[in-house]
């Protein structure tokens, strides 16, 4: 390797989700089974699911897991910036962890010189604390009307000359098109830092793309460094994406799980063990459709409460929320959908759009009032009644306060949590990943109605997810050489 360049590689796609942050997370968990001391690093993020890390900051999901996959807790350092939409045309902008404020695209782009200067920061220390770094791109680098102050592509590698590898995803089709437009986007600088490319989730025999990846590598003097199968029932954090109205259920599954698709939905990774359990039938529904008949309702988190309750009650949502709960159904609410819950949500400062305060679903006697300080916290406890262990993590900017809160959902290190209603049909909390600990997974099935429900281990999921998607990447893909370290 040049002695101009660090030891990393950066991750780039020729679309959003051509599986850039999969990629990553493979190539982190093969290095570290290697020995090596590897870490993760985006230097700007754009997603709605974010995890809470060591040092009380929030990143990323995709590079909270891509640390796990490093055998490391995640760090505020491998996401610098991250940009939480709450609106088509603004979002909250954290550093270093911290949420800064609410600023318009415009704005966020005079801003981004003062970004990078974030983003070297913590360059600079991961460059210095491991062996090697997987930074993984955001986007496209040939999205050109973006590349003034770019700091999430070639405006990063560039002036840090960190090496690249293109990914681009062939089951969308194309994939040929996609990596010379690519390609032919850049500037010749920034085409010197191009290693080669990934064709990423092919189905079918190989034998009828080498005469697709000879032409490519003819014309830009590049090599395919691998191909990489469409790779099913992975259980690892989505960045963002949801497939709404396809189910989850496998044969055996007994109980019906709907989770509502707020435009603004965040930390939906909270349901992927439900997902992934046998007896679960989850459905992320839309709100343009009727409630589908279901045991339980989850209302998610949101980026915007009081305009995803306004998305719920113009769709007719709130009355079919009623009627499943006349009928003998469950719901829980998760964080905004926990604050969607009481009786009044009220935004004083403006901090979700302008200063306002609505009525909530009442279906607790608890109000909630946004304030400008986010909780970021990991936290423990047991859940009620049965005391089963649950860790997870805070991310929330409101404080509820009422008398339902008396009959707290979970209890705490650092006190109790949310509500339980009387008759039993409802739950409400701030903690995120209140299902991934096994035991509390299956009371919570149990309370939703399913009879003798089974526990699922979503980390052990997780990890068996990372080794085979490494194994993937080592059967397919001369590591060594794609890295620079051969």
């Amino acid at each position: 390797m040049s002695a101009t360049m660090p030891n990393a590689l950066m991750i780039q796609g020729t679309t959003s989700d051509a599986g850039k942050s999969t990629v990553a997370a493979g190539l982190c968990r093969s290095l570290h089974r290697r020995g090596v001391r590897v870490a993760p690093f985006k230097p700007q993020n754009m997603a709605l699911n974010s995890a809470v890390t060591a040092d009380g900051g929030e990143i990323g999901r995709a590079q909270a897991l891509q640390a796990q996959a490093c055998g490391l807790a995640p760090h505020t350092d491998m996401n610098p910036v991250l940009l939480k939409p709450n609106s088509d045309t603004g979002a909250q902008v954290i550093v270093h962890g911290r949420a800064l404020a609410n600023m318009e695209a415009r704005a966020y782009h005079d801003y981004k010189r003062v970004a990078m200067e974030a983003v070297m920061q913590s360059w600079r220390r991961l460059t210095t604390q491991y062996d090697f770094v997987v930074v993984e791109g955001a986007g496209s680098p040939a999205e050109i009307n973006l590349r003034d102050r770019d700091i999430a592509n070639m405006g990063f590698a560039l002036p840090n000359r960190c090496p690249v590898v293109i990914v681009a995803d062939i089951d969308r089709g194309g994939v040929f098109a996609h990596l010379v437009g690519t390609l032919d986007c850049l500037s010749d600088e920034e085409r010197a830092l191009v290693r080669g490319f990934v064709i990423n989730r092919f189905r079918g025999d190989r034998a009828l793309l080498r005469s697709g990846e000879d032409w490519l590598e003819r014309r830009t003097g590049l090599p395919v460094f691998g191909v990489l199968p469409m790779l099913k029932g992975l259980h690892l954090d989505a960045e963002d994406a949801i497939q709404t109205g396809q189910s989850s259920a496998g044969q055996g599954a007994r109980l019906r799980v709907v989770v509502p698709v707020f435009p603004r939905i965040s930390n939906h990774t909270d349901v992927d063990a439900l997902r992934a359990h046998p007896q679960v039938d989850l459905l992320f529904a839309p709100l343009d459709r009727p409630l589908p008949a279901c045991d339980l309702v989850i209302l998610p988190g949101s980026k915007s409460v009081q305009g995803d309750l306004a998305a719920l009650r113009a769709h007719g949502w709130d009355t079919q929320i009623a009627r499943h709960l006349r009928y003998g159904g469950r719901v829980l609410g998760i964080c905004g959908g926990m604050q969607m819950m009481g009786r009044m949500l009220h935004d004083p400062l403006g901090l979700e759009g302008a200063p306002a305060s609505v009525a909530g679903l009442a279906l607790f006697d608890y109000d909630t009032t946004l304030a400008p300080e986010k909780q970021l916290r990991v936290v423990e406890g047991r859940l009620r009644p049965g005391g089963q262990p649950v860790r997870g993590y805070e991310i929330h900017m409101g404080v509820s306060t009422g008398p339902a809160l008396a009959q707290p959902a979970v209890d705490l290190a650092h006190g109790p949590d949310g509500a339980r209603s009387a008759d039993g049909q409802l739950m409400a909390t701030y903690v995120h990943g209140l299902f991934d600990a096994p035991d509390a997974c299956a009371a919570l099935l149990a309370w939703a109605g399913l009879e003798q429900a089974q526990p699922l281990d979503l980390a052990a999921l997780r990890e068996a997810s990372l080794d085979r998607l490494a194994d993937c990447l080592e059967a397919e893909i001369d590591i060594d050489r794609m890295c620079g370290r051969a």
